[in-house]
């Protein structure tokens, strides 16, 4: 990996670093200012005198302190915007706060609180951050991409904001979610603030009540669509590949034909890769990985039944048929151990309604099971999975009926509601556990109390896309291929200990995510040169830990000392 621009390079490796600016505006540049820890020497050297009170602190101290302010907040939205707030302020502290404390601060910088926050966003939103491009921008998207504050950009998250978690179009209100999985990034697995980029592609709304609204902060107009559409997303992979060459583009709360449609444009064209169609497939495989090793069964010996066929579903579906190709199944065996299911029923290849994504992913009527109605506990009863799968975005999906199929054909199902945030889970842990009679192994896609004393393991994406994103950018990686997502998925399943397969827990805990991604990563680099998309160079491991920054303060030194 080349090395970061100065100072950055040197606030990564921990040295002292030369600083070019002083006075006011060291103190309110937010990736540099060190507030109340300057010591009593920078203080004279950088013109701070009289601009500080006198009591130098630590950044342990300043760490309580923020907590003793965020824990005052009954309010989620109120700590989202006091975290806001901090990361506005002093970035440094900001992410050492988050990487510190990542199990109790995820559920708040991201899901569930991150959904209200969209939704509020106007209201909510104190200081902008990131690139904001809307239809009148489509021949000038280079110069707004250099009118940003950072001159090396090596990842960008970017949103048209039309599928934002399960709660839809949120019109500009969807920056929140690329601002978000960046802080991830960097408290995940220490990418650099300064060489990343949130981006909305803000093509306006077909939500009345955004439009309606006079506070609305986003371009008031119907959703762009068609080809002035697809003309502003192809000028916008244009102008990120000119600025920044080899740059990351992560793809994220796409509706899903253009979720899909977009992904396959551009994945030979640019590193780039899409969260919700890639990033969740990676972590679902990583569970049934997990949940095979606890049972002692291989990946071919399972049934699984993806209900929703979205860009999530078909992207699962996709990614389980790349891991049983690696492992060595046929078409015919893979055909009778996957199913998908949408609002019709199964997807199978004697209906004529299918679209082409589906259509290359349906049953083949010689393996068609016979299904008698639409219901999905009809769908349970004549397939017979070992493991459902819920991406629905439709709370109560798995009933009760359709559990206790799941568990009459099964003696230990596997059953992953993963629909965001909370309220839109196709079951409640507790629910699937009764109808189950304690059989089922649970994992969810946002947070869920203990049941019975057990731990909900979490298929959260932070688990994948943080080392997805690193490991591309660290191997130099000149497309993101499907080996190297399968990749992070087995890389996700070996963190999981025996410890924790033993309790029926699918995923690794939140705190040990540091080194989640660390593994991740490392192995994406890997599959990344296996595959001939990055050159060998170097020892990776080591270019992976030099490029994971701790956020912590180091010493500052005038530039014109």
């Amino acid at each position: 990996m080349r090395p970061l621009p100065a100072p950055f390079d040197a606030i990564v490796a921990g040295r002292p670093a030369t600083i070019e600016q002083r006075g006011p505006m060291l103190l309110g540049n937010r990736l540099l200012t060190k507030d109340f820890a300057f010591s009593a020497d920078e203080r004279e050297a950088f013109d701070l005198q009289g601009l500080l009170p006198d009591r130098v602190m630590t950044i342990e101290e300043q760490v309580e302190l923020e907590l003793t302010r965020l824990r005052r907040k009954d309010d989620p939205l109120e700590q989202y915007i006091g975290l806001a707030a901090l990361q506005d302020r002093n970035a440094t502290l900001f992410y050492r706060v988050l990487a510190e404390n990542l199990e109790e601060l995820l559920p708040i910088v991201y899901t569930p609180t991150v959904g209200l926050a969209c939704q509020e966003f106007s209201h909510v939103l104190r200081r902008t951050r990131g690139a904001w491009i809307t239809p009148h921008d489509r021949d000038r998207i280079g110069e707004i991409l250099r009118n940003g504050p950072y001159d090396d950009v090596r990842l960008i998250v970017v949103t048209d904001n039309e599928r934002i978690l399960g709660l839809g179009d949120l019109g500009a209100g969807g920056m929140a979610i690329p601002i978000g999985k960046l802080a991830l990034y960097t408290g995940a697995c220490g990418i650099y603030p300064g060489v990343t980029l949130p981006v909305s592609l803000d093509v306006g709304t077909d939500n009345a009540e955004l439009l309606n609204d006079p506070l609305y902060i986003g371009h008031r107009a119907p959703r762009l669509r068609g080809a002035e559409y697809d003309a502003l997303v192809d000028a916008f992979v244009e102008a990120v590949a000119e600025t920044w060459p080899g740059c990351v583009i992560q793809w994220e709360d796409f509706k899903q034909h253009n979720a899909l449609r977009i992904l396959d444009r551009y994945r030979d064209r640019v590193p780039s890769f899409n969260d919700d169609v890639q990033g969740t497939a990676a972590v679902v495989l990583a569970g049934v990985l997990a949940a095979s090793r606890h049972l002692g069964q291989p990946l071919g010996s399972h049934r699984i039944l993806l209900v929703g066929s979205g860009a999530a579903g078909i992207g699962i579906a996709r990614l389980l048929r790349a891991a049983m190709i690696e492992d060595g199944m046929s078409e015919r065996e893979i055909a009778a151990a996957l199913a998908l299911v949408d609002s019709r029923g199964l997807v199978h290849a004697e209906r004529d309604d299918l679209d082409e994504a589906k259509r290359s992913l349906a049953t083949p009527g010689e393996v068609l099971v016979h299904v008698p109605d639409r219901l999905l506990e009809g769908v349970v009863t004549a397939f017979r999975p070992t493991i459902l799968v819920g991406t629905t975005g439709v709370a109560g999906t798995f009933g009760e009926a359709v559990v206790r199929a799941m568990a009459a054909a099964c003696e230990r199902p596997v059953i992953l509601p993963l629909s965001n945030p909370t309220v839109m889970a196709e079951a409640r842990p507790v629910d699937i556990a009764a109808w189950s009679d304690g059989r089922a192994i649970v994992a969810t896609g946002s947070p869920f109390p203990p049941v019975d004393g057990r731990e909900i393991g979490q298929a959260n994406n932070v688990f994948v896309f943080p080392g997805l994103g690193l490991g591309a950018i660290v191997s130099g990686a000149r497309r993101i291929d499907d080996a190297m997502v399968v990749a992070a998925a087995r890389a996700l399943a070996d963190a999981v200990t025996p410890d924790r397969l033993a309790e029926g827990v699918l995923y690794p805990p939140v705190s040990g995510l540091r080194s989640v991604a660390r593994n991740v990563a490392l192995a994406v680099a890997r599959q990344a040169v296996a595959s001939g998309v990055a050159e060998a160079s170097g020892d990776l491991e080591a270019e992976i830990e030099s490029a994971m920054w701790w956020p912590a303060y180091v010493p500052y030194v005038p530039a014109d000392a």
